[in-house]
């Protein structure tokens, strides 16, 4: 098992610890302290909004999709262009630079997209045409480019298919072709690639077994996927049960995770899957949300702490159309267009006005109707009915893409605080 060291200046990682008992160490107060716990443009990595390519919009975006990764965002507009800004220390914006952003930055190659995903230090989408690209970190191998160099613009991911979905995870990706199968690359130290090896992979390896799936969720050591008969199957790290399948690793055999698809326990039958860092979310055909794993600070939403093996209900009854899991907290959107977000509240990420931690789901404040949100590190992004974009949470990368790094307001613990906003903000017009 390798270790990985935070970023200092950064969020807590999707990879905090890789599954070891030293994360225990780190959750209790000093989890708010460990806030800092051949293509490559050598540039500066301090948010500057002033250097950002000057565009002729006048008026913010409007957006279809947002994906909130560990630090940065990425979002698609209404015409299919994409846009990215925040954290950009691996080129994961896509704008040919290694300059972090405060405001969208278009992803350059003008490419359209039909959907997009932010990860921890890398970025996926795919095109209209039904090709997938990734640019960032490529450490793993997980921009699916038989490389690990990392690029700062979209590289097209090899193997010739034709993609329906990608998901940019931790240190791997995964995706769903246009056939209906499941494929993982980059980081296989814990069997997040699902092909029953624990090797890196630098292309894309199926998973293994003939079962045909319709959605995949790459987390930080683990992934998860619904199948075309709606069953949800997990695979990878299992240290906190998030595998739901009714075990759990043992921390002294680091060898003990599944690295084929196991059935998640219960016999629910879901529509769509949400794999996080330690804990995985999933909303039945009838829209029920049920969560299970780790509950840090209340991320399960069932009222406790207590760490669940198999899937538990979310307390409070609604119906919902969407769900997502973020590093230590879930958010979804009702069938009312409502968000309710749960779990740990560090700078504000539920965007229910305060700082304090929700073992339920909690509105988010404003009264704003969502088409969908996504959940990151440590912040919170949504696009409205409407079009534009909202964001909440931590802002010290400008990932929220208010045209800012020191404000809107300041979040606790450290004095004078750090740049947050406990409720939703609207994203900014390119600058």
């Amino acid at each position: 098992m390798r270790s990985r060291k935070a970023r200092s200046g950064s969020a807590i990682p999707w990879s905090t610890c890789r599954g070891s008992r030293t994360y225990l160490a780190l959750l209790a107060p000093a989890l708010v302290a460990a806030l800092a716990c051949g293509e490559m443009a050598e540039s500066p990595t301090a948010p500057a909004s002033e250097n950002a390519p000057a565009l002729a919009a006048s008026a913010a975006l409007a957006f279809r999709q947002v994906s909130a990764g560990d630090n940065h965002t990425c979002g698609l507009t209404t015409d299919d262009r994409a846009y990215c800004w925040g954290l950009n220390e691996h080129g994961q914006l896509g704008d040919g630079s290694k300059l972090s952003r405060s405001r969208p930055t278009p992803v350059a190659r003008g490419l359209f997209f039909t959907q997009i995903s932010a990860g921890y230090r890398h970025t996926c989408g795919v095109t209209l045409d039904g090709q997938a690209y990734c640019w960032g970190l490529d450490d793993n191998g997980q921009l699916g480019i038989n490389s690990l160099t990392d690029r700062v613009r979209p590289v097209l991911v090899q193997g010739g298919r034709r993609w329906a979905f990608v998901e940019a995870g931790g240190f791997h990706t995964c995706g769903i072709t246009t056939d209906d199968k499941a494929f993982c690359w980059g980081d296989n130290s814990r069997g997040a690639l699902g092909n029953n090896g624990g090797v890196d992979r630098l292309v894309p390896v199926q998973v293994a077994g003939t079962r045909r799936y319709r959605r995949v969720s790459a987390g930080a050591h683990f992934s998860c996927a619904v199948s075309l008969a709606d069953k949800a199957f997990c695979w990878g790290e299992n240290l906190w049960g998030q595998l739901g399948n009714g075990d759990r690793d043992d921390e002294d055999a680091p060898h003990s995770e599944y690295q084929t698809p196991t059935a998640v326990a219960g016999g629910l039958s879901f529509r769509q899957i949400s794999a996080g860092s330690f804990h995985t979310c999933g909303r039945t055909l009838g829209g029920q949300a049920y969560c299970w794993g780790f509950n840090l600070r209340g991320s399960l939403g069932d009222g406790s702490l207590d760490l669940h093996l198999t899937p538990q209900a979310v307390s409070g009854g609604l119906s919902y159309k969407q769900l997502v899991v973020g590093t230590s907290g879930t958010c979804g959107v009702t069938t009312a267009g409502r968000a309710y977000c749960w779990g740990y509240n560090f700078a504000g990420a539920l965007g229910n006005g305060t700082t304090g931690d929700r073992m339920v789901p909690t509105a988010v404040a404003g009264g704003f109707l969502f088409s969908n949100v996504s959940m990151g590190g440590n912040h919170t992004c949504g696009v409205t009915t409407g079009g534009p974009a909202l964001c909440w949470g931590l802002n010290t990368s400008g990932q929220l893409g208010l045209g800012t790094i020191t404000g809107p307001e300041l979040c606790p613990p450290n004095p004078p605080g750090i740049a947050c906003s406990r409720e939703p903000e609207g994203v900014v017009a390119p600058g």
